[in-house]
C-alpha cells in the first residue's frame, strides 16, 4: 500500500491509535533507509552505510544499505527483523518530521496498517498528547536535529571532494552477474590528504569519527551475502569498485591523441 503522510490533527486525530506489539512487516520492501550522525555507529556495526545523490538538487544523503534489489530487505525474513540494530528512520514509522508552512510538523501515515482503532492512543479525552506521543514527538526531534546535522556533513565532505562512485559487482551463486551503480562512498585516499587545519576542524565537530564509521561500515557488505542465503537469489559475493572520476578525467586528459 502507498504511503500517505498527513500533518498529525488532535483535532481530527483525536481518537486514532498505533500499534506497538507488530513485527515490522511494513519493511519487507524498504532496501534503504535513511541513517543519520546519531545512529551511523550502531549502524555500522550491522549494515553498510553509504551515500545517494538527489539528481534534481545535486544533493547527497546517506543511506543504510538493506538490499541490494528494489522492494527487497534482505534483514527482514519469515517476519521478522534478522538485524541486531534497525535505523532511526525506521524505528520512527508509521511517523515523520516534514515541513509544514514555515516549520517543521509531525506527520503520520493514514494508510499504514500500524494505525486505526487498535494500540496506543496518541491523545487524552482533554487533546492533550499522550505519554507514547510525548516519547515519539521526543525521538522525532533528535532525529530532525540529527538529519540538519547531517546534512552539514556530508555536504562539507563533499564539498571538499571526499566522495566517490562506488560500483558494487554482485555475484549470484547460480552464475549470474549485476553491477550496483548510482552509490557513492568515502575516499580514504583524499581523507588522508586533507590539511591539518580540516583534519583539526573535522577531529571538533565529530566528522573524523564519522567518516571512519561510513568507511568502515562497508565491511557490511558480507552480512548481505550471507542473509541472501536462504532467499530465491541467494549472492556468492559482492567486489567493490570505488571509481575516482576525477583520476579517470586526469587520464583521459593526458591520453595521446589518436594518428
Amino acid at each position: 500500500m502507498k504511503t500517505n503522510y498527513i500533518p498529525l490533527d488532535k483535532a481530527l486525530h483525536s481518537n486514532l491509535k498505533v500499534k506497538t506489539s507488530h513485527k515490522f512487516e511494513f519493511t519487507k520492501a524498504i532496501h534503504l533507509a535513511s541513517a543519520t550522525l546519531r545512529d551511523f555507529a550502531q549502524i555500522a556495526s550491522c549494515m553498510p552505510i553509504v551515500f545517494i545523490k538527489d539528481q534534481p538538487s545535486g544533493s547527497f544523503h546517506s543511506i543504510a544499505m538493506l538490499g541490494l534489489e528494489q522492494n527487497s530487505n534482505l534483514y527482514y525474513s519469515e517476519d521478522k527483523w534478522l538485524g541486531h540494530v534497525m535505523p532511526l528512520s525506521v524505528q520512527r514509522y508509521p511517523f515523520d518530521v516534514r515541513p509544514d508552512g514555515d516549520k517543521l510538523g509531525v506527520f503520520i501515515d493514514e494508510n499504514s496498517d500500524l494505525v486505526g482503532d487498535e494500540g496506543e492512543s496518541l491523545f487524552t479525552p482533554e487533546g492533550e498528547m499522550t505519554d507514547y506521543l510525548k516519547n515519539r514527538n521526543d525521538l522525532l526531534g533528535e532525529i530532525a536535529n540529527s538529519e540538519m546535522a547531517t546534512q552539514r556533513f556530508v555536504k562539507r565532505i563533499n564539498e571538499l571532494g571526499l566522495l566517490d562512485t562506488v560500483q558494487l559487482n554482485v555475484q549470484y551463486v547460480n552464475g549470474e552477474t549485476r553491477n550496483v551503480t548510482g552509490v557513492y562512498s568515502i575516499n580514504e585516499k583524499r581523507v588522508n590528504e586533507l590539511p591539518d587545519e580540516v583534519t583539526l576542524e573535522f577531529k571538533k565537530n565529530g566528522y573524523l569519527g564519522a567518516i571512519y564509521t561510513v568507511m568502515l561500515s562497508l565491511a557490511q557488505l558480507n552480512r548481505l551475502v550471507q542473509l541472501s542465503a536462504n532467499t530465491d537469489k541467494p549472492i556468492r559475493g559482492i567486489q567493490l569498485a570505488i571509481v575516482d572520476e576525477k583520476a579517470e578525467a586526469e587520464a583521459k586528459e593526458e591520453a595521446p591523441a589518436a594518428n
